[in-house]
């Protein structure tokens, strides 16, 4: 077998090191384009979980690894004049030039070729290559040479960032953030080996124009920044090596293989430094072709294998670092938080750590969050112990005059069960049980203000006698057998309107002879096959609004605590406030302040008519997902407006505008925009979206990003998901109707051993320390 390797970096290295060491008659040839031992940047990072994976496959590398790194369990994080060690976290820093000679010497020793200044024009020189590995970095050749193949994607992040080094000893991997007259500078630092550290200095687009050090030589911002962190530095120099300011690309690939060539490392993929994982994902990427190379019996096999397994988990990392990265781009959002819950939204900021598993490794860390969380709790006004503080999901929360006593949310949930708008039994038994199941607020589905408003035929509405009838049977219900209180969201389904039952086809349109007439902002059909809707005229809006202020007397009538108007997923108000579905030439349409015009005038109207003393909330869609729609700045500007006009929260959900749209997946996804809203917008704000557990709650909370929790799914699949958490956490006080006492009573017992237990196995399960100190006390 002959293998040729485009790129001397680690993960070229790693991988001829992998495959020579199983096939020891294979010819593998590194071509590098520099000399051995030039290399920029200064150190790298691996975690304990990569050094264990190091030491699996390559037990000789790894040692030449651990004995030439700097080992720390602490992070640390100075914010204003507040310093925090949270520890347990397992990491090491290694010289890059070290990492790349020992990577060297091991895969000289094999017998790997290595030719260095060796430039390579192209694949085309290796025709005999039964695989061509191209791991020549993030300005790949290879990849640009067959860019229509490849199909890269290069997303150039705004910020602005330098790699230096520095003689400064650090005993911790250590973030500093300090203002100064330009702005903020945020430096990510850690010692790699005795005395020298790494210095990633990052700041905004604006901080950077401002300071001017466009303008500045390389030595000129070193300088210039030793200035900035002249305190933090105490004494010691800047280093400079190749120490230009640039702007970090994101580089994804729609393919990664062609014939038998593979991108591998930067030229693939990369992770931003915020995370530490840009080496680690490199030599992971040659560890994962490695495997399907040695699992499958051809290269064409290996590599579609190859294609395949690895995707998923890098995107998994790439997730995570863009979480990370877009968490300093606006540190801006935080600077106003208290020092604890700053430093708590540091750690948890790229949601790979939570609540939970930061308290395992840190937990006076985490008991000091939860107190400053409780500590705001008290100073709203509410009653709480600050000493002894329960977690913050189980904290309570006041709106105008109407208190939750937890921040669990039922989300609201088309049942698609009613029957000519009226609620069923079905309904009564589904938010009654999720009110007895222990949440602190239970939202009932989109409930249409008139029968031409609903989005199906089975959906729930409140414009007759006989509906209000049916409310306030369940609202009495769920204020007589629970601690809950109860929202009602009204809305009105605009284009989405007159389609079939979910389970029928979503938002498809039903046969014309069942549909009704449908409105809109303007005569947009949702699908090409979907009937048009007539755009909205004056007298339209008028008997609209009205319906909506007619819905809002009959709530007041049922009993509800609280309302909620529905101006997100494309429904008739959120036509009106995005560009994708509002096209009107008229004084409610083009801009911004144009297309909320409608939408406030009803919600204005909607408060008028609502008790002073109850709150209200309006649910947006944050984004559209789509190239020229809605944007989080766009968002930030409507909940300001509703702010304005009296709202009391801002329900904080995504997309559903068309069928255009391309979400981005993953867990808690929509969580930054409520992130954006809340600390930008200052008003309360409701996370929902893939929000699964109790731990992602307490994170979400503690870390500033929302005040409620909605739970859709997990509350379908568990009514009692609330008082199961409790038990979870050991909140003893939290409601019960007195026939469900015993199993609260047992619920708790058994938690609280089955918590401890599950602690245990998590500490059991954590990866073994490579720290050379425990090593030689454990030899």
């Amino acid at each position: 077998m002959r293998i040729e390797v485009i790129g001397g970096g680690p993960a070229g290295l790693y991988f001829a090191i992998l495959m020579k060491k199983a096939r020891p008659s294979a010819r593998i040839t590194v071509h590098e384009r520099n000399r051995a031992d030039d290399t920029f940047g200064f150190g790298v990072v691996f975690s304990d979980q990569t050094l264990e994976t190091f030491e699996k496959y390559d037990r000789e590398s790894y040692r030449a690894i651990t004995e030439n790194f700097a080992y720390w369990d602490d992070i640390a994080i100075h914010y204003k004049d507040a310093s925090f060690r949270i520890g347990g976290n397992g990491f090491c820093g290694c010289s890059r030039r070290t990492l790349l000679l020992l990577l060297q010497e091991r895969a000289r020793e094999l017998g790997v070729e290595m030719h260095f200044q060796a430039d390579v024009p192209g694949i085309e020189q290796f025709p005999d290559a039964d695989l061509i590995v191209a791991a020549d970095g993030i300005n790949s050749a290879v990849r640009e040479a067959h860019r229509d193949h490849f199909r890269p994607s290069v997303d150039m992040r705004p910020n602005k960032f330098t790699w230096m080094g520095s003689t400064k000893p650090l005993d911790a991997f250590t973030f500093y953030f300090k203002e100064t007259e330009h702005g903020i500078f945020i430096a990510h630092t850690y010692q790699y080996e005795p005395g020298r550290s790494t210095w990633v200095l990052e700041t905004d687009p604006e901080t950077f124009e401002k300071a001017g050090i466009g303008a500045m030589s390389e030595q000129e911002s070193a300088d210039f920044l030793e200035g900035v962190f002249a305190e933090e530095l105490d004494g010691h120099k800047l280093l400079i090596n190749r120490s230009m300011w640039r702007n970090f690309p994101m580089i994804r690939n729609a393919r990664t293989t062609m014939g038998n060539v593979v991108l591998l490392g930067d030229a693939k993929s990369t992770a931003h430094f915020s995370i530490g994982s840009g080496t680690k994902l490199a030599m992971e990427d040659a560890i994962a072709l490695y495997e399907s190379v040695m699992r499958k019996p051809s290269i064409a096999d290996a590599l579609a294998d190859f294609e395949e397994t690895r995707r998923e988990e890098v995107e998994k990392t790439q997730h995570a670092a863009d979480v990370s990265l877009v968490w300093f781009e606006h540190v801006k959002r935080y600077w106003h938080m208290d020092p604890v819950t700053f430093a708590f939204g540091v750690m948890t900021r790229s949601k790979a750590i939570t609540y939970d598993n930061l308290e395992l490794r840190a937990p006076d860390f985490v008991a000091a969050a939860t107190r400053a969380f409780a500590e705001k709790v008290k100073a709203s006004g509410l009653d709480v112990d600050t000493q002894d503080p329960t977690v913050p999901a189980f904290q309570p929360l006041r709106l105008r005059e109407m208190q939750v006593s937890n921040r669990f949310v039922v989300s609201p949930m088309c049942m698609y069960s009613a029957v000519d708008g009226m609620p069923q039994d079905f309904h009564l038994v589904h938010y009654g049980s999720r009110a007895m199941g222990g949440a602190g607020l239970v939202f009932t589905e989109m409930t249409c203000v008139s029968p031409t408003a609903r989005i199906t035929p089975g959906c729930a509405g409140l414009w007759t006698d006989e509906q209000q009838a049916a409310w306030t049977r369940i609202v009495d219900f769920v204020h007589g057998q629970s601690d809950a209180k109860i929202c009602l969201q009204l809305g009105h389904a605009g284009r989405k309107g007159a389609s079939k039952l979910m389970w029928e086809g979503m938002d498809r349109p039903l046969p014309e002879a069942e549909a009704w007439p449908i409105l809109s902002a303007s005569a947009l059909p949702y699908y090409p096959e979907s009937q048009t809707p007539k755009a909205m005229d004056r007298a339209d809006m008028d008997a609209v609004k009205a319906d909506f202020v007619a819905a809002v007397e009959r709530a007041i009538a049922c009993g509800f605590d609280m309302i909620e108007l529905h101006c997100a997923h494309g429904y008739l108000l959120a036509s009106f406030l995005s560009p994708v579905t509002n096209q009107r030439d008229d004084e409610y349409g083009g801009s911004i302040e144009n297309r909320l015009r409608y939408p406030l005038e009803v919600f204005e109207a909607m408060r008028a008519a609502w008790p002073k003393d109850k709150p209200m909330s309006v649910r947006v869609s944050a984004t559209d997902w789509i190239e020229g729609g809605i944007t989080g700045d766009d968002s930030v500007v409507i909940a300001r407006a509703f702010a304005q006009a009296g709202a009391d929260l801002i329900d904080v959900s995504t997309g559903q505008t068309s069928p255009a749209s391309s979400p981005v997946y993953g867990r808690m996804f929509q969580t930054s925009f409520a992130d954006q809203i809340r600390n930008e917008a200052d008003i309360a704000t409701m996370a929902v979206g893939a929000i699964t557990s109790a731990d992602q709650a307490n994170t979400i909370l503690a870390a500033g990003r929302a005040d409620l929790i909605a739970l859709g799914r997990p509350h379908l699949a568990d009514p009692a998901f609330t008082l199961r958490a409790a038990g979870d956490y050991g909140v003893g006080d939290i409601f019960a109707p007195k026939q469900y006492q015993p199993g609260k009573f047992q619920l708790l017992r058994n938690a609280e051993r089955a918590r401890e237990e599950l602690k245990e196995l998590k500490l059991k399960a954590k990866p073994k320390t490579h720290n050379p100190a425990y090593r030689e006390a454990a030899e």
